[in-house]
Parts: structure tokens; C-alpha cells; sequence
């Protein structure tokens, strides 16, 4: 099925319902919610999922799983996404949170040949053992570190949200603690309570995903370090890698456009129409 609304065939009594919409740049699917599981997965471009409880970055060919009833908003750099949407019972093992994870080639290609069944496949031949096929490869997915969660408590949330426009590898918990007028120890430990990584390991994260987001909008390495705070490209790259076990070059579109680092998808104005 491609570009129709899950609400349009919610009801049809399959475990998996495939659906492919192609979304234009710099689009914004406001706050909602399913009733089934769903994997997420960009065939192109990026994406982020905000919910109450965090962010998280979507880049190419990755898949985000979002538990079925949690309230979310996707916002999107010129993407295509193939969503499969699961029956809960089909898949008791699904996270309760949001999740980002690779996708291996196999499941890609199962993912893509969903999106052309019927919405009311056979569930005894090809297109069955296919959907079987899915639930089995699903539970094999590999998590990446790509979850940036926000604190509750209000000061901290502000930082934190503040942060993730002007991401900055220099920014220390001594600057933030002095912000919020504790200690540098009450800020440490109110911190890691809050959003269950230490400081420095949320920092590392935020920088990572303004990172992606601008290297998959056309800037190149060296403008992205320097504008994260590091001295030298190499040392942004070595960072880069060790996060997400690829190179930053890994992420540049492949047209080779260049444009300024900064921007992508978080400073830019989304309109709130879209599809579910």
C-alpha cells in the first residue's frame, strides 16, 4: 500500500500492515498515536521522533520501532518511510519506549516488498510466509545509541532543549550547574537521575545526532567539527565512529552538494499537516 492514512485499513485483521509514503523536505507530522506497534523505517532522507520522553534521530536506511498508544511527532528531511504496523499480540517482545536500530539487507528488502501486498494478503501463501518472515528478522535488530532523553524536571529540560539547537562539545556540567545554582555534584547526580546517561554521555549524543542531521543536509566534515567545538576534523571523527561504528563521510548525501553545518531539521519552521 502507498501514501494512505493506517486508520484507513486499522481494522483489517492481518498482523502486519505495510504502508510506503514519500514526504517532501523539510515536513512535520504533528502529535499522534497508533494503536499498533510501528517500525519506521527511512528509505531516504532523516528523521526525528519527539516524544514526551526524548528524541531520536532517524538517518537513512535505519528504522525507528514506536510502541503502540505513545504520542509522537516525526519531523523529516525529504524523506521516504516504509512503516510496517504490527498487531500488539504479534509482538509482545516490542520495546516500551522508542527505539532506533539497524536494518540488515534481508529486512530491508522484506520491508520493501511488504509495501506492495495487498492490504488483505494471503495469509497461507507467499505474502503470509513473508509477514512470518518479518516477525522473525524483527526480533534480531541491533539497537543504536541514538535516544537523546529529556529530563522532567523544568530547569533541565530548558538546558537540555536549548542544547540540542546549539550543540556544543565544550559545554561543561560546571557552566550548566552553575545555570541551574547547584553544585557541580548535585548537578551531576540530579542529571543522570533524570535522563539515566551521565553528562558528558548525553552531550556526546546530542552532538552526534545535530551531526547526522547536518552531514545528511550537504555540510561538510570540517564545518560540522568546528561548529560541535573540535579542534581538529580528526578528532570529530574518531568521536563520529566510535558512536555510530562508521565513518562521518559515511553520512554526506551522495549528490556531494555542500551547505553551511547548522539547521537541519531543528531551526527550521515545520507546518503541522501531514499523514499518520
Amino acid at each position: 500500500m502507498r501514501n494512505v492514512l493506517v486508520d484507513e485499513v486499522d481494522s483489517i485483521e492481518r498482523a502486519i500492515l505495510a504502508i510506503g509514503t514519500d514526504y517532501p523536505a523539510h515536513h512535520s507530522l504533528p502529535t499522534h498515536r497508533h494503536r499498533r506497534a510501528q517500525v519506521l523505517y527511512a528509505a531516504d532522507g532523516i528523521m526525528r521522533v519527539d516524544t514526551e520522553h526524548g528524541t531520536w534521530t532517524v538517518p537513512t536506511r535505519r528504522a525507528v520501532l514506536i510502541p503502540p498508544g505513545i504520542d509522537h511527532r516525526v519531523l523529516m528531511e525529504g524523506v521516504s518511510t516504509r512503516s510496517l504496523y504490527l498487531e500488539p499480540g504479534a509482538v509482545p517482545w516490542f520495546p516500551a519506549r522508542c527505539q532506533v536500530v539497524e536494518v540488515s539487507p534481508l529486512l530491508r528488502e522484506l520491508i520493501l516488498a511488504a509495501v506492495d501486498m495487498p492490504p488483505e494478503y494471503n495469509i497461507g501463501g507467499r505474502d503470509g510466509a513473508l509477514t512470518d518472515l518479518i516477525l522473525y528478522e524483527l526480533r534480531t535488530l541491533t539497537p543504536l545509541p541514538l535516544e537523546l532523553p529529556l529530563p522532567v524536571r523544568a530547569d533541565l529540560r530548558d538546558l537540555c532543549e536549548a542544547f540540542q539547537r546549539t550543540p556544543s562539545i565544550r559545554s561543561t556540567p560546571e557552566s550548566w550547574a552553575g545555570r541551574m545554582r547547584v553544585s557541580t555534584r548535585t548537578f551531576n547526580r540530579v542529571f543522570r537521575a533524570e535522563t539515566g546517561l551521565t553528562f558528558q554521555q548525553w552531550r556526546q549524543r546530542a552532538c552526534v545526532a545535530h551531526a547526522m542531521r547536518a552531514l545528511m543536509s550537504g555540510a561538510a566534515v570540517t564545518a560540522v567539527a568546528a561548529e560541535l567545538g573540535y579542534e581538529t576534523p580528526a578528532a570529530f571523527s574518531v568521536m563520529f565512529h566510535r558512536e555510530m561504528r562508521t565513518p562521518p563521510s559515511a553520512f554526506r548525501p551522495r549528490s556531494g552538494v555542500e551547505v553551511r553545518a547548522g539547521g537541519a531539521l531543528g531551526a527550521r519552521a515545520m507546518d503541522d499537516r501531514g499523514r499518520a
